[in-house]
């Protein structure tokens, strides 16, 4: 196994065929960032979401997916440009990925591809002294979505990360407050049909604790673009905060616990949740 491999396994300590497998996903999300950064990619995009949150902020969740926006709006954009550059970047580690990207039915300004890898093979590589390898079914994939909006809104102020494994690598991300005002824009205005995306309401927390601020012209544009206000309205904190609480009395707590616990390590964390929870944080936001 490759050195680097080695060294990043060494922060894991998994008991079960699950935790392997998150193990295996998280390492092959790094090493998607570190090919992506060495091809210039985040010269023009930045990184979002819970992977981000995970790797460069401490969020204490697993998260499945990697979430991008460009910096500027580029309908001419492609993502599988880099499809070869991730695909040597993971031969270079000894690893087989497929790269796929996904067809659409209809035209959007997000693009998708999924990194796809046989999971018996992923274990046997990862973990070649595992008795309960042989548990796996030999068609199962690990997969893991990589997601690029073309037509990001402006407002959104990016930072510089830095991580050293599988090598030294730099990535732009938004800013906590900047990735804050996404997950609030996420909150409000995420269609549920059959389930509560409870990730999000744990996120929300994560923030509320860390006593991030909102970037509220970040949130203003986000929700203009999406149509949840009107173009002529200026967006302000009380207005956040009152659309928060309207949403925090709505949600079902059950269905939100439900969708979160398995990325999580600390069921406990869950006991709480109910409505007055999330309505204490609200009075104690303030804006970037």
């Amino acid at each position: 196994m490759n050195s680097a491999i080695e060294s990043m396994l060494e922060q894991y300590d998994p008991q079960n065929n699950t935790e392997r497998e998150n193990a295996i996903r998280e390492i092959i999300q790094e090493i998607a960032l570190s090919g992506l950064s060495h091809a210039g990619f985040f010269k023009k995009a930045a990184f979002y979401g819970g992977s981000c949150l995970r790797i460069f902020y401490g969020l204490n969740r697993f998260s499945e997916d990697l979430d991008f926006a460009l910096l500027k709006s580029d309908q001419t954009f492609k993502l599988d440009d880099y499809f070869d550059t991730l695909k040597n970047e993971f031969l270079s580690f000894g690893i087989d990925i497929n790269i796929e990207a996904k067809v659409k039915k209809t035209s959007t300004p997000v693009q998708s591809a999924f990194l796809k890898g046989n999971t018996l093979m992923l274990f046997m590589s990862f973990f070649p002294k595992s008795d309960d390898a042989k548990k796996i079914v030999s068609s199962q994939r690990i997969k893991i979505k990589l997601e690029i909006d073309t037509d990001n809104p402006a407002g959104g102020k990016t930072e510089n990360k830095y991580r050293m494994l599988p090598s030294p690598y730099e990535v732009q991300v938004f800013d906590e407050p900047t990735l804050f005002a996404g997950k609030i824009h996420a909150i409000l205005c995420r269609e549920y049909k059959h389930n509560v995306k409870g990730r999000d309401y744990y996120d929300y927390l994560f923030y509320a604790g860390r006593n991030t601020a909102i970037n509220i012209k970040y949130l203003e544009n986000k929700l203009k673009n999406t149509g949840k206000i009107s173009n002529d309205v200026i967006l302000n904190l009380d207005m956040v905060k009152r659309m928060l609480e309207d949403k925090f009395k709505a949600v079902d707590y059950e269905m939100a616990k439900a969708d979160v616990a398995p990325f999580i390590d600390d069921k406990n964390s869950l006991m709480f949740w109910k409505p007055e929870l999330f309505i204490s944080t609200v009075n104690k936001l303030k804006e970037d």
